[in-house]
């Protein structure tokens, strides 16, 4: 349990459906808010859907400077786990960190039935040391947080339900992490649903690159060209649903 209210907004969702699971994963700093049409429209497709708050978020960002990618990894496997008991196919969908975490747990659960990622983050292997050493500078100096990551969103009048501040020591082990998570992408075999802006200015289109050229599984991509990174809010919303809606009846049938 968090230790401040839940966000008004940003609370975990489940529905009951059908024999095909969908968890639904959100990124870093954000909420369920931000991935709830897709998970919405996963839902009408006739999913038993599943979106839970990771631990940390949807409430203030003092209650996420402890936490850490092992306890949002662990909290979205326990929740595969759980789905996974309860449909016979799953698939998961994940936005920027979801993504991330949609990855890995895709390289440790061969029976995931398939992946949407939209925008997700797997770093850049020359560029990931600079950054922890810059970020660790900061801790050094007494910093715990800094300015805000989330938010980047063309739309306008749509908003993101995130933190205003960025807590830098939960975001060194994401970055730690996705080392991890780019060794682990060769092991992943399932049909992959790629979903990426151009116009990102969170997470570089070129990760969504590595992760093409990682995987062992079919990539379908889809290029958001009027979105930022929180696509799932943005102009290309629909799109994503749609083809996100098509993607899971198609490997869902598998």
């Amino acid at each position: 349990m968090p230790d401040s209210a839940i966000l008004p907004g940003a609370e975990p969702w489940s529905h009951p459906g059908g024999p095909v699971g969908a968890l639904v994963v959100h990124g870093f700093t954000g909420s369920p808010q931000s991935m709830r049409p897709l998970a919405e429209a996963l839902a009408a497709a006739g999913c038993t859907v599943e979106m839970p708050l990771l631990p940390g978020h949807g409430t203030t960002v003092d209650d996420m400077l402890t936490t850490s990618w092992a306890d949002w990894s662990a909290a979205a496997e326990a929740a595969y786990l759980d789905l996974a008991h309860r449909c016979e196919r799953v698939v998961v969908a994940g936005l920027s960190m979801g993504g991330t975490i949609t990855l890995w747990l895709a390289s440790r659960h061969p029976a995931i039935a398939g992946i949407v990622l939209v925008n997700p983050a797997v770093g850049d292997p020359e560029g990931s040391p600079a950054m922890i050493a810059g970020l660790r500078a900061l801790l050094d100096a007494g910093e715990t947080t800094m300015d805000a990551i989330g938010a980047d969103i063309a739309l306008e009048g749509a908003t993101e339900l995130s933190y205003e501040r960025t807590p830098i020591a939960p975001l060194i082990s994401l970055v730690e992490a996705t080392a991890e998570v780019r060794a682990g992408l060769g092991w992943i075999t399932c049909p992959v649903l790629l979903c990426t802006s151009p116009q990102d200015h969170v997470v570089p289109a070129s990760d969504s690159d590595r992760v093409a050229a990682g995987v062992d599984g079919p990539v379908e991509r889809v290029t958001l060209e009027r979105s930022y990174h929180a696509a799932t809010l943005d102009h290309d919303a629909a799109l994503i649903e749609a083809r996100a809606v098509a993607f899971v009846e198609a490997v869902g049938a598998r």
